[in-house]
């Protein structure tokens, strides 16, 4: 069964922990919750800025800063891990544009088997006993032919957990919130500063449950997007 490189849509709804949980010198005005956040829409991601930590507002969906298109962001919303070092578009970014995603939560979709009528089963998973953490992703500012910029971000994909594997063939990368200053730590640009960083969360860290895969509710961005299938 072949899968796209997965984290296509995630959850932040935690906003007014963001300070506290990210050590911000402000709380982010503006932000809202989102239950189901896809490529193309803004986020808030932390990037270190003169020893600080600083929230950004950023579009999902990475346009290099030479791009001259801007469509790339809608196939470079993820980056795989072992592409970081070997693709000039994530090496560049990922040795000195390196963000944190505040996240409360993911999701995934199984795909049915070659000829099944089965549909699609969508999954939200979410690390045990957080209520918000962090993807380890990368970041580039792109300017458009206006003279406008753009801040964009990408999430970057590794080989999956125990608990993902039943689900899909790859998923983001979760950084311990220890491991979090060290992600943004500007002198880490080598290649072997990064690597440790780019692996699967633990086995049984994660907590897996199937939600509403109905198209026709996207409209409504609330609780029931995560809402375990069993209990609605």
């Amino acid at each position: 069964m072949k899968f796209d490189d997965g984290c296509g849509r995630y959850s932040l709804t935690g906003i007014k922990d963001l300070k506290q949980r990210f050590n911000l010198a402000t709380q982010p005005r503006g932000v809202m919750p989102n239950y189901d956040i896809s490529p193309g829409q803004f986020a808030p991601v932390i990037i270190r800025e003169n020893d600080k930590n600083v929230e950004a507002y950023m579009k999902w969906g990475l346009i290099p800063s030479w791009s001259k298109d801007s469509n790339m962001g809608y196939s470079l919303f993820n980056a795989r891990d072992d592409h970081l070092f070997k693709s000039p578009v994530w090496r560049s970014v990922v040795l000195r544009q390196r963000a944190l995603i505040p996240a409360t939560g993911f999701f995934e979709w199984t795909k049915p088997e070659k000829g099944s009528k089965q549909p699609k089963q969508k999954f939200y998973i979410h690390p045990k006993q957080l209520d918000i953490f962090s993807f380890a992703g990368v970041w580039d500012t792109w300017h458009d032919v206006e003279g406008k910029q753009w801040q964009t971000y990408s999430i970057i994909t590794t080989e999956p957990n125990k608990e993902m594997a039943k689900v899909h063939n790859r998923m983001p990368v979760i950084l311990h919130q220890e491991d979090e200053a060290a992600w943004l730590e500007p002198s880490k640009d080598k290649p072997e500063d990064i690597e440790p960083f780019l692996r699967p969360l633990e086995d049984n860290g994660l907590e897996v449950f199937e939600v509403s895969s109905d198209v026709s509710a996207w409209d409504r961005n609330d609780e029931r997007r995560i809402a375990p299938l069993s209990s609605q």
